[in-house]
């Protein structure tokens, strides 16, 4: 799941930061652009301004006057969102635009200097304007000067920069999400050594992480990984040494209980002594089934070897039985190499030879490739349903229906304890296939 995956908080982690600081960034810097274009048009203000104190005059019969008008044609044109305005006392002079419209600032205005800010304007419009207080005489009152533009044309200008900003952010988003998705896969690396290092060890079991070989934030990792399998492998060879012993403490009681059946037998009890040697076999079976899993434990770190020259010599001790007298064997396996060592790979194809000599009619193949040995025989084979029965976990295969049930327990054993498995089929011989697949070859090499 999704939401259980490190890699995938990582990056949703980090696209979602990512994401919040392109947002904050684009929010703070639509806010600073329309602050440099307020400034940009007060400026261009100032400056129409400058043109219109230059311009003020006074006329023959001392009236106020400006000549000339600063140059614009939107001073001309009314409601044209570019205003100025003079003001001395209740005379006001105007330009065309504001019609019969005055402005007013909404600050105190000095003769210091220009006062900037915003107001509303006639029209319905939104101004921004400067202004400041001049006189033509050091006695006379002060003349308020104003210029005004639609901040409209500022609105337009930060909103189709928002726009061109936003397509670039989303842009530099992805970018940096992708970068934020390659450094989380480096980041991640370890993990993945980690992981492929313990499926080696799956097939080997004094095989070790190589602390050294990890950054310092993954190589506690490999030594607590290391320690679990040193106490692993210790109770495994425990369990390994009792159960072997186990095994061979029963070899004596099962011969003398042998003993016991044959004096039985002699003293005319038949059916108590078939009884009894149906419990001795079962009981030897289980106990050469736990010597068979005990000897493969122990050769687990076994080198692997070509299985081609294995599965002749098994060939060659099957061709001396009865039924192995009368089957041509092939052994197409070539230079076919399977996750098992010597011992394993005998203990696994030995029964299934013998049962595929045994119901064959004339001819047994083995094949396969690199991960998978297949056994197949010319014999009436088994329908699906005998062959889904027989491989049931818990059952013994030899108590299924007649036909390939002999020994198939033990093989079966043996593929899972090396990370295989054992299915039954239909042959294109013609009769039963028995073929053991490992999923990862190198899980188990």
């Amino acid at each position: 799941m999704i939401t259980r995956s490190l890699r995938w908080r990582l990056l949703a982690g980090a696209a979602g930061a990512i994401f919040a600081a392109l947002a904050a960034a684009w929010i703070i810097m639509g806010y600073l652009f329309e602050a440099h274009v307020e400034r940009g048009v007060e400026a261009n203000l100032i400056q129409h301004g400058r043109d219109l104190v230059a311009g003020l005059t006074r006329t023959a019969d001392g009236a106020l006057a400006v000549d000339p008008e600063p140059f614009d044609p939107r001073f001309d044109r009314p409601s044209s969102g570019l205003y100025w305005q003079v003001n001395e006392g209740a005379v006001v002079l105007r330009s065309r635009s504001l019609w019969d419209e005055t402005m007013t600032p909404n600050k105190t205005v000095a003769t210091s200097g220009w006062a900037t800010g915003d107001v509303a304007g006639p029209f319905g419009q939104r101004l921004v304007f400067v202004a400041r207080e001049v006189s033509l005489r050091e006695v006379a009152a002060p003349i308020q000067v104003m210029l005004a533009a639609d901040h409209a044309q500022v609105t337009a200008a930060r909103d189709e920069f928002s726009r061109d900003l936003g397509i670039f952010l989303v842009l530099l988003w992805a970018v940096l999400a992708a970068a934020a998705w390659a450094q989380v896969q480096l980041g991640l690396k370890p993990l993945d050594d980690v992981r492929a290092a313990l499926a080696e060890m799956q097939g080997h079991a004094g095989a070790r992480l190589q602390e050294d070989d990890y950054p310092a934030e993954a190589a506690p990792l490999a030594q607590a990984i290391n320690a679990l399998a040193d106490a692993r492998q210790r109770d495994m060879e425990r369990a390994r040494r009792r159960a072997a012993d186990l095994a061979h403490s029963l070899k004596t009681p099962l011969a003398a209980l042998a003993a016991q059946s044959r004096r039985a037998r002699e003293a005319g009890a038949g059916d108590a002594a078939d009884g009894l040697d149906r419990a001795i076999e079962s009981a030897r079976d289980a106990v050469e089934r736990e010597l068979t899993r005990t000897r493969i434990a122990a050769e687990q770190d076994s080198p692997r070897r070509p299985a081609a020259p294995i599965i002749d010599r098994l060939v060659a001790v099957v061709e001396r039985t009865a039924a192995g007298q009368q089957v041509n064997f092939e052994n197409a396996l070539g230079a076919v190499t399977l996750p098992l060592s010597e011992m394993a790979l005998m203990e696994l194809a030995g029964p299934l030879l013998e049962n595929a000599a045994r119901f064959a009619r004339a001819r047994v193949r083995v094949s396969g490739e690199d991960g998978v040995l297949r056994i197949d025989d010319d014999g009436p084979g088994l329908s699906e349903e005998d062959a889904a029965q027989a491989l049931k976990r818990g059952m013994r295969l030899d108590e299924a229906e007649p036909g390939h049930g002999l020994g198939l327990a033990i093989a079966r054993d043996v593929a899972e304890m090396s990370g295989g498995a054992l299915e039954l089929g239909k042959s294109p011989l013609g009769g039963l296939r028995a073929e053991v697949r490992w999923d990862s070859l190198g899980a188990s090499a």
